[in-house]
């Protein structure tokens, strides 16, 4: 069993295992206790009350985080002709056809998401096994298959994220960055809560959020209280 270094173990001591936090008091502790040599990123992880092996318990969507992630997205797009223009203009890092998905078949994969007009999914299909393990692959779900690309592009350069519930039940979604202010932190957190609430299953029985906590990359998880965070949005 592995031990918690030294810096680890003295930041988890101002954390009350047991205690269920509000989401701003988990917010102010998240930033106190983060003391890496590094911005880290703050993430949320929500246990929901769902069964992701029932199609109608999954939990899938994108969220546009209001005061953004804080960290800086490289798209590729997937398009042609007018519609390459259009991505280009709109601020993707690379745009292609053909080729670009052989230099991704031939192993290039220094890109954060990949978007696609529908005309061009028979060329990514081929990327599957590539694409698809790294949870990279176009979806129409996800809002990275469609003909709006200059909408598209923008919201995801801007803050646009996509969530998916795991198999254990779990929504994993960064909330932004230790260097934001408490205000940014809790208005994503808020968005985050809000669009999950909106999302939950009809199928889904019982308590909905099971159990949510909030960490920094190299900190310790902070419990939140769930009845808490639903009255902030209601």
């Amino acid at each position: 069993m592995s031990k918690d270094s030294k810096r680890f173990a003295e930041v988890k001591k101002k954390v009350e295992s047991e205690k269920l936090y509000s989401p701003a008091e988990a917010l102010s502790l998240v930033k106190e206790v983060a003391n890496a040599n590094f911005d880290e990123t703050v993430e949320i992880a929500a246990k929901l009350g769902v069964n992701p092996k029932h199609a109608d318990q999954n939990v899938r969507g994108t969220v546009v985080l209001p005061e953004g992630t804080g960290q800086e997205i490289k798209l590729v797009v997937f398009a042609k002709g007018e519609k390459a223009k259009e991505a280009e203009d709109a601020g993707a890092d690379v745009v292609g056809g053909e080729e670009l998905a052989e230099k991704i078949a031939g192993g290039w994969l220094d890109f954060d998401l990949a978007v696609a007009t529908p005309d061009m999914m028979s060329v990514v299909g081929r990327l599957g096994r590539v694409l698809g393990p790294k949870g990279l692959m176009p979806n129409p779900k996800a809002g990275t298959v469609t003909f709006e690309l200059e909408k598209a592009v923008k919201e995801f350069k801007a803050g646009k994220i996509e969530y998916r519930v795991e198999k254990a039940g779990i929504v994993h979604l960064p909330i932004g960055k230790v260097s934001f202010s408490e205000d940014a932190l809790l208005n994503n957190y808020k968005t985050i809560i809000e669009t999950l609430l909106r999302e939950r299953p009809a199928a889904a029985k019982g308590r909905y959020f099971r159990s949510i906590t909030i960490s920094s990359t190299m900190g310790p998880g902070i419990k939140v209280n769930p009845a808490t965070s639903i009255s902030i949005v209601e």
